[in-house]
């Protein structure tokens, strides 16, 4: 009796084996196509099984959770936990205290690197819109270092320095007066307010402020330099929301207004949803409140590069933070980025921050 032959499936044929290129794509749009199709047939039986356990009076299986780098990552040891009287009491003699407890008002110093383009006046005067209490002050031919006196002669809370390159701003230095620190800020992806589509115009109202995602000791401190631009008393009647979020270390920043509208309410069936009549007697729809955000600008990206101690000083000051890529770890504004803190050549570093 002859044995009868085996049936095997056809295996998988990968595209990138295929060496024409029409084939290559015909066999890829096969394989996604397929794909979507096993994914919504999964996703079928999975809402049937939900919906004949809850008729049973059961409980349906919890959905899995996607693998993300946020869920998948180590615990870093850095973390502040919210038990951590350490850090309370680092925060409660820190150079922010004093504008954290309200005892003094934050008084920001805007100016320029000596050479600026023409985007970075339009930035600063949007700049000044978004911090309340900012002055602008042209840089001329001026060191650091006596604008820096000169602030603090003048009772300056913090400078904030824009330094432009090829006609783009492309950093931002924040320095605390008089005791620091200074932080340096790669900015990038910068959008004006002009070229944000159906944008707002922000009130003079003090802003509400809000940090996501500064969760280590690095990003506790960043947080509270951040903290210091602004003042701790936000008025709720402009409805002004200024947004620094962090996220793989990079900052998002981003400043809105929230606007309260009223809309016809078609939720909930028909006997419930039944048209009210007014004074009288037309009928006229249910309505309810939606809040909806309007974007005012101008948007951007930082990105820190260094942490200094006291004021700007490239050649005896001490960096208690510089950012630099490895392949593993991490010490970051989240414990997300892959940054170490490492020590200075003081030497050749002025040349490379010439503000």
């Amino acid at each position: 009796m002859a044995e009868k032959r085996k049936r095997f499936e056809p295996e998988t044929i990968l595209p990138s084996t295929i060496k024409n290129k029409d084939k290559r794509a015909e066999v890829h749009s096969k394989l996604k196509h397929q794909k979507k199709l096993e994914k919504k047939k999964r996703a079928k039986a999975r809402d049937a099984a939900e919906k004949q356990a809850l008729e049973l009076g059961q409980e349906p299986q919890p959905r899995q959770a996607p693998r993300t780098i946020e869920n998948t990552r180590e615990l870093d040891e850095t973390v502040c936990k919210p038990d951590d009287e350490e850090l309370f009491a680092g925060n409660d003699a820190d150079e922010f205290s004093s504008i954290m407890k309200r005892d003094r008002t934050p008084k920001i110093l805007i100016t320029t690197c000596r050479f600026y383009s023409t985007r970075g006046p339009a930035f600063v005067k949007e700049l000044m819109s978004v911090i309340p209490n900012a002055h602008y002050y042209k840089r001329g031919t001026y060191d650091l270092k006596k604008i820096v006196e000169y602030a603090n002669n003048q009772e300056f809370t913090s400078i904030i320095v824009v330094h432009t390159s090829r006609r783009e701003p492309d950093a931002l230095l924040v320095i605390g007066v008089p005791d620091g620190p200074t932080a340096h800020f790669k900015l990038s992806n910068l959008v004006l307010r002009k070229d944000i589509k159906n944008h707002g115009n922000p009130t003079s109202h003090d802003p509400e402020l809000v940090l996501n995602n500064f969760t280590t000791r690095l990003g506790n401190r960043v947080g509270r330099l951040i903290m210091s631009l602004f003042p701790q008393d936000p008025n709720f009647r402009g409805r002004r929301v200024v947004t620094f979020h962090n996220q793989r270390d990079f900052i998002f920043f981003r400043h809105h207004r929230y606007i309260f509208d009223t809309k016809e309410d078609k939720s909930g069936s028909s006997s419930t949803n039944k048209k009210l009549k007014d004074e009288n007697g037309e009928k006229k729809p249910k309505e309810k409140v939606v809040a909806r955000l309007q974007e005012c600008g101008p948007r951007f990206t930082l990105k820190l590069v260094t942490l200094q101690h006291g004021t700007f000083d490239t050649k005896g000051g001490e960096f208690e933070w510089v950012h630099k890529i490895l392949i593993s770890g991490s010490d970051g504004l989240s414990g997300e980025g892959a940054v170490v803190s490492i020590d200075v050549d003081t030497e050749t570093w002025p040349n490379k921050f010439v503000l």
